[in-house]
């Protein structure tokens, strides 16, 4: 059993070089991705990392100089006993004390799911897994199979050294961030709630990157209650940026009363425009236009529990802005003390394939600034965006998460407004939870399920943006 993480100081961001020169690379994009955009051309934009060979075992998709290895599977005995929980969905990649890096992963699993939870509905392992600290419980008294893994590996080779539960009990993981502070922010993305399961659902909780166990499930209540789906951590002041897979969903801020102490309460905010408008999803009108920035505020929430599932709702009678289903979420700093914060919305667009914002942050002087940067109206160019990460070269990198309609892939972003694949998913499922490690040397991605985690590596430097 571990403890819930101790208050923590925010320490200087390890990566500051990378995300400032990708914040710095990003600065002009908008008003270059529209072109990109609007045009309809084919796929790939840009050369890129090459043409995408196929896979002789029909899984990944990759370039030449790529290679991939299967880091776990769902369903395999994990080193605690319990199965690998299927539904991989948001991870990220923490460097630990002793050189190692943890591979913190979540498994989207309701209720219901207990034959894909970590259990695998074998009443011996029920039993175990009742006996650990976990959050709640189903009607017959199994603990809900949602939660987090935690995967040990070798910073050098990728592989797999052990994997286990470390966090128990809760429901629908979707995605979430890592902190600067080494710990991972697991979202529930869902609404249950007494009498259904015994007590409410559609919180964070936070789990240490070194717990070597199923840590005690604490909710951090004060970031409030609603179909939370990613999160990312300023360094710098310790600010938490949350969004929320709804179609009439918000975006979200957390200031912490004690940055680096979650637990410790803070203010939950939702943004609003200084002037003009409320909803972002371009779905009946344009209500903006790909490249434009707007001023924003920001507004206080109240009642943040939501125990009637509308905090949403108040917060855009408030002027807060609607968002078409918020999710992955990235933080870039930046040399002058603020951050961009780059966030996708799934259905977002006048043809709902998907839109990627900025957000601007000046915390130095309060006058952050929206702007919608891209907007697919082609599902060559982007199809359902969902999970970002930012390359070591400065790129963004989206996984797509259309299932049933194509086959997914992982694009890639570039400053000049181009878009290139980086791999194609041959399973029918959607990428999940890309993130990097903290050397840029293997890019980590899940396939959700049947439930495969990737290790992939190649020659990230030779990133080509001539004409395809």
């Amino acid at each position: 059993m571990t403890a819930s993480p101790p208050p923590r100081s925010v320490p200087p961001n390890r990566r500051g070089v990378l995300l400032s020169a990708a914040a710095l690379a990003f600065s002009g994009l908008g008003a270059r991705a529209a072109l990109a955009a609007e045009s309809g051309d084919i796929l790939d934009q840009v050369r890129g990392y090459g043409a995408l060979r196929p896979d002789p075992a029909g899984v990944l998709d990759l370039p030449a100089g790529f290679s991939y290895q299967v880091v776990s599977r769902a369903g395999e005995v994990m080193d605690d006993g319990f199965l690998a929980p299927d539904n991989f969905d948001g991870m990220g990649c923490l460097a630990l004390p002793d050189g190692r890096l943890a591979l913190m992963r979540n498994h989207e699993l309701d209720e219901g799911e207990h034959r894909l939870g970590p259990t695998g509905g074998r009443a011996d392992l029920e039993a175990k897994l009742g006996a650990l600290p976990a959050f709640d419980r189903s009607a017959d008294g199994r603990v809900l199979p949602g939660g987090v893994t935690t995967l040990i590996v070798d910073p050098a080779t990728g592989r797999r050294e052990r994997q286990f539960v470390s966090l128990a009990g809760t429901a629908v993981n979707c995605a979430g961030g890592s902190t600067p502070w080494g710990t991972w922010l697991t979202c529930e993305e869902t609404m249950l709630s007494a009498p259904k399961t015994g007590t409410s659902h559609g919180w964070i909780f936070e789990v240490p990157a070194d717990a070597p166990g199923p840590v005690v499930p604490v909710p951090l209540t004060a970031m409030g209650r609603f179909r939370h789906e990613a999160a990312a951590v300023d360094p710098a002041t310790g600010t938490v940026y949350l969004t929320e897979d709804r179609d009439d969903g918000l975006l979200y801020r957390f200031l912490p009363n004690s940055p680096g102490r979650l637990t410790g309460g803070g203010r939950l905010q939702a943004l609003a425009f200084e002037a003009g408008g409320s909803d972002s999803r371009n779905w009946r009108r344009t209500d903006l236009t790909v490249g434009e920035v707007r001023a924003v505020r920001w507004i206080d929430l109240d009642e943040v529990e939501s125990p009637k599932d509308d905090l949403r709702r108040r917060g855009h009678s408030a002027g807060g802005v609607l968002f078409a289903r918020g999710e992955g979420v990235h933080l870039a700093a930046r040399p002058d003390g603020g951050c961009d914060i780059f966030f996708t919305c799934t259905s977002g667009g006048d043809r709902r394939l998907g839109q990627i914002f900025r957000l601007t942050s000046q915390p130095k002087t309060g006058a952050d600034q929206l702007q919608l940067f891209l907007e697919s109206r082609d599902s060559r160019v982007m199809d359902y965006a969902d999970n970002v990460t930012i390359a070591p070269s400065g790129h963004l990198v989206i996984c797509e998460d259309r299932v049933g309609l194509s086959l997914n892939h992982l694009k890639v972003v570039t400053p000049a407004g181009k878009v290139c694949a980086l791999a194609r998913l041959r399973m029918r499922t959607e990428l999940a939870g890309a993130c990097f490690s903290p050397d840029g040397r293997f890019l980590f991605v899940n396939a959700y399920a049947p439930g495969r985690t990737f290790a992939i590596e190649g020659p990230w430097t030779t990133f080509s943006e001539a004409p395809a």
